[in-house]
């Protein structure tokens, strides 16, 4: 447990010194934003199970709902809200080579009094990393990984009941990213650093509309945006204290086309309290920043800071695992 809670503060020391260089070379406001979440599915400790393939993973409910009447402090007279994520992996072993996929899907809906109902959350998140082993210790890994993100229905912003604006649609923003790289394990099971110095890049937007009107650093009436550079990620997934896990992620990428030392950040932390076998409290807080989309800074002319920050209490229904050689 020492080892893994210095990885952990290792992780969350780094996290820190990056997030906050990247909010002093940006200097904008924040905006809150319905965003993302992602959940790693960590390998259990007490696996003993000797297997070429193997399968599992979660899925999560949470709900909330207000109901206000005669309240001085005001607010909406009633909403309610429900979260799902659905975490799915398969992974691959045999001989010295891996094969990982992990599907991530969370969807958010709420309803509310004055805006009625709308969709708050929409992540269809998926990554797929292919490894050689490279030494007789199992921690360096010649890696090739792709990992497309987009939502699978259409996002708006809403003014009213009856008046709303299409946002995001499907594929529409997609990133897709493809990086050839060296993964390191340095902590079994917990802490993983993939490494990319060739790495492409690309936004989609499929929807026409939205194309047209040059959103999401894709000029306007093109369907795509290609960058080239470096390419991170930094996962970290641990149990840190008694019915306590976190869940970390860091994606950084540099263009070298384009301003290399703006550095584009996707961070997400995931904290979970276990109450019992089905029920369980979580925290959620997501960071995104992208100098090259300017559509949420002030006059829709600047870069601004994505932030997701949700608690939920809900239900937890494990998947059952499943082996075969």
């Amino acid at each position: 447990m020492h080892r893994h809670l210095k990885g952990l503060f290792l992780f969350i020391a780094l996290n820190w010194m990056l997030t906050s260089l990247t909010l002093a070379q940006s200097n904008v406001p924040v905006r809150d934003l319905p965003s993302q979440i992602f959940i790693n599915i960590s390998k259990d400790d007490k696996d003993t199970v000797k297997w070429v393939w193997k399968r599992g993973g979660t899925s999560n409910l949470n709900l909330s709902q207000t109901s206000l009447s005669n309240w001085a402090a005001g607010g909406e007279k009633f909403s309610m809200s429900i979260n799902s994520v659905s975490s799915f992996y398969l992974y691959h072993r045999k001989n010295k080579h891996t094969w990982d996929n992990t599907l991530n899907y969370s969807f958010g809906y709420i309803q509310t009094a004055s805006l009625g109902g709308q969709k708050n959350n929409d992540l269809f998140d998926l990554v797929s990393k292919y490894g050689a082993q490279m030494d007789s210790a199992k921690k360096w890994y010649a890696t090739i990984l792709l990992n497309p993100i987009t939502q699978l229905f259409d996002g708006r912003t809403y003014y009213t009941k009856d008046s709303s604006k299409l946002i995001s649609s499907f594929f529409s923003p997609a990133y897709v990213t493809l990086a050839v790289g060296a993964d390191w394990k340095p902590i079994k099971k917990a802490l993983d650093i993939f490494m990319s110095p060739v790495t492409s890049r690309t936004t989609f937007i499929s929807n026409s509309k939205l194309a047209a009107q040059g959103l999401y650093s894709v000029d306007s009436g093109r369907h795509a945006y290609y960058q080239f550079g470096a390419f991170s990620m930094i996962t970290y997934s641990d149990t840190i204290m008694k019915n306590v896990t976190y869940t970390g992620k860091l994606n950084l990428f540099a263009d070298y086309l384009s301003k290399p030392q703006n550095v584009n950040i996707y961070f997400t932390n995931y904290l979970v309290f276990k109450v019992n076998k089905y029920i369980t409290a979580n925290y959620t807080l997501n960071l995104i920043y992208d100098d090259k989309i300017k559509q949420f800074g002030p006059n829709g002319t600047s870069p601004a800071l994505q932030v997701l920050s949700s608690i939920g209490l809900g239900f937890a229904v494990p998947i059952k695992t499943g082996y075969s050689r």
